[in-house]
């Protein structure tokens, strides 16, 4: 959720429609530290209001909420769910208080079933934690018995000795050894050592890490633009404003940008809602979003959530990242976690913009946009009648906005900062709106006592043991104000310049033979050398994500000259040039790339035609805007546009309805409901809608689940050549359909198939994702797999 909920945003619209003219007037033509003064005085009325909608938000330690997790994750345990169980558990631990007996059982017990899914190391860190956090004395020797048991599993025999050895003794010394559990305790004992003694132990176990450092592939840097290749170059004109160019051909799958966010906060995803219930409502929800599955630091997927000391909202992958985020931001966010997660994502990437850039920084850097002599360069960009460089009156010298003193472009807070806001265009309603939500936050620093943290950068302690001494105005403190316009401004660069970090998330599916991934928005970031690329609706490079990296790789030949151009999402391929630059609009400007003027001046639009709605009666396509008629002659049928889009909303309702049957693990359910669909979809669908390709894609799937790998491969055949239709050849999209139908073959043992669709995934996917992406690697796993069949076989096949 980018904008805050539509609660605020309604009240916030009221709010300016019952302002003067004149005063509206007024705020929407003064400058941001002008407009955020007037908007402290309005911002009392509606403080009330803000405040009962952040009680929804949940982000406190709530002993009823780690009650019932618990409680829950010991369910699904007993049914041997146990990923599951570790996803609950670690629920529970976010609610528990830091360093108390509760939390300790919550680390004991997901450490259980750690250890059934074979993650042993970090069953032995959770161990770890339940012993740090006061686990209880009486039931340590079944965790140590675990302990001794996971070091036995790693091939750690002299650990996990003298940790049997500490066992025993503290069953000898506590004296009680007659009840049926410790009996059982004994037996287990015994059993181990028997284990250690014969030499029995399995082989140490190898566990999985998706962040293993793999070789780096060749690389140049550019002395000028951090991250960058030195194939590229930064350039400036009125017309296209900075932006790149290759300064030498340019291969496929060649890397241009290796570039960190300056700044990314994690989306808590499609479950967002979860987050913002009704205070007075006690059933707890045990669907997971983005928030339970990724590191808030360093988006690292987590199996073992670290819970932050002070929230039950923060969750991260390791000890480390909780401390980093601690001291860089999250010891003022943490107070403050309702209302961020009630004002939206925007509003949270630039409170911690400029907390990570420090007062110092932002002041001079606002103090410099105040100064007149800088107006013509800070609004650079921003149209008018400006030369192809700026002079900058105290240099003296001409120099590109968001470069250093030494002509460098860094991934720096300057670059950020000088990115455009766009202040002119966005509407007064919408600055209004964003005004009085950095209002709220500055307000809510200032209340909490947390000002000083944020101008001085001091330390503080954690959570619940910070000091609320704050003292309440209607006018924010001049240090506080500065944050704050910046702040604004982050917030209005954001429409133009958020880029979404996203992944491929697994898809759950009932059977993990063939993995079925989507791409879904993780986290929302500034990239200040990312920004630099302008867009083009048929892009000529491709953007991946690890953690908070992106990678830039070219995705075709690009000659020298050329500019280098980043779809920001309405492509070519998806849909027809007037939904394109409607949903561009956002950007302030209208899109001229090549892809637009030739569809623009051709008759006909290829992907409306692939997306159109065909006739029920004789299956030829329908023409029309609102009306729809047959463009046969001879059939006379005609239907409103809006009915055949409720019939295909209903559609795609029935086949989510059969993947959560499939899901639930009734295959043969999901089957007879995805052939109805698909039956209904041919009445009305183009033969080419992509949709028919989902339907034939989800068919893939659950007959992949069956083991029926034929069938499977046969339909996820006919998906691959619509994706090939829409999103040509050598696509990321049709990357990702080989790589399913390369499990598929692999599977079902036809090795020839399987091989030359190995290496048709592997051409496509080592340009858009790299040549060390997982997906590759596991490409090349299978291929050394298939290879290493006995030559007889492989003749055979």
């Amino acid at each position: 959720m980018a904008l805050p909920v539509e609660e605020w945003r309604r009240s916030a619209a009221r709010c300016w429609a019952v302002l003067e003219p004149a005063l509206r007037e007024r705020l929407a033509a003064a400058p941001l530290g002008e407009a955020l003064r007037m908007g402290c005085g309005l911002f009392g009325p509606e403080e009330a209001a803000l405040q009962r909608l952040c009680r929804r938000a949940r982000t406190g330690k709530e002993p009823a909420a780690a009650r019932f997790y618990r409680e829950e994750g010991n369910r699904q345990f007993g049914r041997c769910c146990y990923r599951d169980a570790v996803r609950l558990y670690s629920q529970a631990a976010a609610h528990e208080p830091p360093r108390s007996p509760e939390v300790a059982l919550c680390f004991a017990n997901r450490s259980a079933a750690l250890f059934h899914l074979g993650h042993f190391e970090v069953c032995l860190e959770d161990i770890a934690r339940a012993e740090s956090h006061g686990y209880p004395d009486r039931l340590l020797p079944k965790v140590l018995l675990r302990k001794a048991e996971c070091l036995l599993r790693l091939g750690k025999l002299q650990d996990a000795t003298d940790t049997l050895t500490a066992v025993e003794n503290k069953m000898t010394v506590d004296g009680i050894m007659t009840s049926p559990i410790h009996r059982m305790l004994l037996k287990k004992l015994s059993q181990l050592k028997t284990e250690i003694h014969e030499g029995s132990c399995p082989e140490p176990a190898r566990e999985a890490h998706g962040d293993i450092q793999r070789e780096s592939e060749i690389w140049e840097e550019n002395g000028s633009i951090s991250g960058a290749s030195s194939s590229l170059s930064l350039n400036f004109s009125t017309e296209r404003g900075r932006h790149l160019v290759a300064s030498q051909d340019i291969l496929p799958g060649q890397n241009l940008l290796k570039e960190k966010a300056f700044v990314s906060v994690l989306c808590p995803g499609e479950g967002d809602s979860l987050l913002l219930q009704d205070s007075s409502e006690t059933v707890w929800d045990t669907r997971v979003t983005n928030a339970d599955l990724y590191c808030h630091h360093c988006l690292k997927q987590l199996l073992a959530s670290i819970p932050c000391c002070g929230c039950s909202y923060a969750k991260y992958c390791s000890q480390n990242c909780a401390d980093v985020a601690w001291e860089q931001y999250h010891r003022t966010e943490c107070p403050l976690g309702a209302l961020l997660l009630t004002l939206g994502v925007f509003c949270h990437v630039a409170l911690r913009t400029v907390l990570l850039a420090g007062f110092s920084e932002v002041s001079r850097l606002v103090e410099w946009s105040r100064d007149d002599s800088n107006k013509d360069l800070c609004n650079a960009e921003a149209g008018g009648e400006h030369p192809s460089e700026v002079l900058d009156t105290r240099a003296g010298r001409k120099v590109i906005p968001g470069c250093n003193d030494n002509g460098q472009y860094q991934s720096s807070y300057q670059a950020v900062f000088n990115l455009l806001p766009h202040v002119e265009k966005h509407s007064p309603e919408h600055k209004f709106l964003c005004m009085l939500s950095i209002v709220a936050i500055c307000k809510k620093l200032q209340e909490t006592g947390l000002e000083a943290a944020v101008l001085n950068g001091e330390s503080s302690t954690t959570g619940s043991e910070q000091k609320t001494c704050g003292k309440t105005s209607d006018e924010l403190s001049p240090e506080l104000m500065i944050m704050a316009e910046a702040m604004l401004r982050h917030v209005l660069q954001l429409q133009c310049n958020a880029q979404a970090i996203t992944v491929m998330q697994e898809l759950e599916s009932g059977d993990g033979a063939v993995v079925n991934k989507k791409p879904v928005r993780l986290a929302t970031a500034f990239f200040p050398v990312l920004s630099l690329l302008n867009h083009s609706c048929s892009p000529n490079i491709s953007v991946s994500f690890s953690g908070t990296a992106a990678t830039v790789r070219a995705s075709q030949p690009i000659p020298s000259g050329q500019e280098i151009f980043h779809c920001y999402g309405p492509h070519r391929c998806r849909m027809r040039v007037a939904e394109r630059q409607q949903l561009l609009s956002q950007y302030f400007f209208e899109c001229r790339c090549q892809a637009c003027l030739d569809e623009l001046e051709s008759d006909v639009e290829s992907v409306s035609m692939r997306n159109s709605f065909c006739c029920p009666s004789c299956q030829a396509s329908m023409q029309g805007e609102e009306m729809l008629c047959c463009s046969n002659e001879a059939c006379a049928f005609s239907v409103s546009r809006e009915r055949l889009s409720q019939r295909l909303l209903d559609l795609q309702q029935q086949m989510e309805k059969a993947l959560e049957l499939l899901r639930d693990s009734k295959a043969d359910e999901a089957i007879k409901m995805l052939l109805k669909c698909q039956i209904d979809a041919r009445n009305f669908l183009s033969p080419e809608h992509l949709l028919m390709g989902e339907l034939e894609d989800h068919l893939a799937q659950v007959y992949a689940t069956l083991g029926k790998w034929q069938e499977a491969a046969r339909h996820l055949g006919r998906s691959i050549q619509l994706v090939e239709m829409h999103h040509g050849p050598s696509s990321v999209e049709m990357g990702h359909e080989l790589f399913k139908l390369a499990q598929i073959l692999f599977n079902g043992f036809a090795v020839s198939e399987a091989l030359s669709t190995i290496q048709r995934a592997e051409e496509i996917l080592s340009v858009h994702c790299g040549p060390q992406s997982t997906q590759i690697q596991e490409l090349q796993e299978m291929k050394t797999c298939l290879l290493e069949l006995p030559r007889s076989i492989l003749q055979r096949t």
